[in-house]
């Protein structure tokens, strides 16, 4: 009977984690250079996803063959292939929802909503008992919700007049609501393999917003890039690098660390994001960001100790526990 994995065992994991987070915090400079060259938020949204599910098939299918590429997807029961559906459902909503929510309110509103995400997995999966909430997880989700709370209230100019839009709140909540039952309903198929599941999210993700694309922009919305072959090219390396990549890194330590340590240091997200915009856009780093930084630090190395056994995915089938499984649909 193996141990409990210990602090130093699951490093490696972490790392892979805040990895994640860093290359989803590239999505704010990176969306609005999309924006600059004249791309819809909408038509960003199934581009990207489109793009990564694409890279994706292409591994699997390098791997395995292409007779293999939908194994797991036809060896999967239909409860197992519902609850991929959910995630589709889920991924698309998150990715359009929290857009919406950019355009119509104060991004740093719209993120102060959308990171509540992590409290909520928390809440949720200890009240189904997929994992125990104990005093120390409890500290470092406070530590880490305050200290992305100062990173991204830093960012307001003094004196400026913040858009506040019910609306546009509410939708941020949506997001984070949707990553929630994201993160959730993907113990339903942790049979089928990480890369296909992927896949599956974000062309599934891509229909959705192609769809919502064309009622909202129309057609030719989603045909700007094939004028521009810079953004088309940033599309493609944001498809591969901040969808595919970032969301199988997250699966990996998701799958070694659990939901609720996963989605804490996953709040570096926001830091990267303001760090990388101090640094591309010229934006000033504050004091209080910067305080920030060091509280959400400070929640990683108290998550670290919080000990935890991670069982093996595909326990459930076997009638064991398991943490449930949850590739990363890409942050805002």
């Amino acid at each position: 009977m193996s141990g409990m994995p210990d602090a130093r065992s699951q490093l490696p994991a972490v790392l892979i984690v805040v990895t994640a987070a860093f290359l989803f915090g590239t999505l704010g400079i990176l969306s609005r250079a999309a924006d600059d060259l004249g791309l819809h938020p909408f038509a960003w949204v199934a581009w990207r996803a489109g793009m990564g599910a694409l890279g994706l098939w292409v591994v699997i299918a390098n791997r395995r063959g292409l007779r293999s590429m939908l194994a797991g997807i036809r060896a999967a029961t239909p409860v197992e292939r519902r609850w991929l559906l959910v995630a589709v459902v889920a991924s698309a909503g998150l990715n359009l929802s929290i857009f919406v929510a950019f355009q119509r309110t104060a991004i740093a509103l719209a993120l102060l909503g959308f990171y509540t995400y992590p409290a909520m997995v928390t809440l949720v999966t200890a009240a189904l008992g997929h994992e125990r909430l104990d005093r120390m997880r409890v500290a470092a989700l406070a530590l880490a919700v305050a200290g992305m709370v100062a990173v991204v209230a830093g960012g307001l100019t003094p004196g400026s007049t913040v858009a506040i839009d019910v609306l546009g709140i509410a939708l941020s909540l949506v997001a984070a609501l949707c990553q929630t039952v994201f993160v959730v309903a993907n113990r339903g198929y942790a049979s089928i393999r990480n890369e296909e599941a992927m896949g599956v999210i974000l062309g599934g993700s891509m229909l959705i917003a192609i769809a919502v694309t064309v009622l909202t922009a129309g057609v030719g919305a989603l045909l700007v890039p094939f004028g521009n072959p810079g953004l088309l090219a940033l599309l493609v390396g944001v498809g591969l690098f901040v969808a595919a990549l970032p969301s199988f890194m997250f699966l990996t330590g998701i799958r070694r660390l659990g939901p609720v340590r996963a989605g804490i240091l996953m709040l570096f997200e926001p830091l990267v994001g303001a760090a990388l915009a101090a640094l591309v856009l010229h934006e000033d780093l504050t004091a209080l960001q910067l305080a920030g930084g060091a509280t959400i630090l400070a929640a990683a190395v108290l998550v670290q100790r919080a000990r935890a056994a991670v069982p093996r995915v595909g326990a459930a089938l076997r009638g064991e526990p398991e943490v449930a499984v949850a590739p990363a649909p890409g942050g805002p």
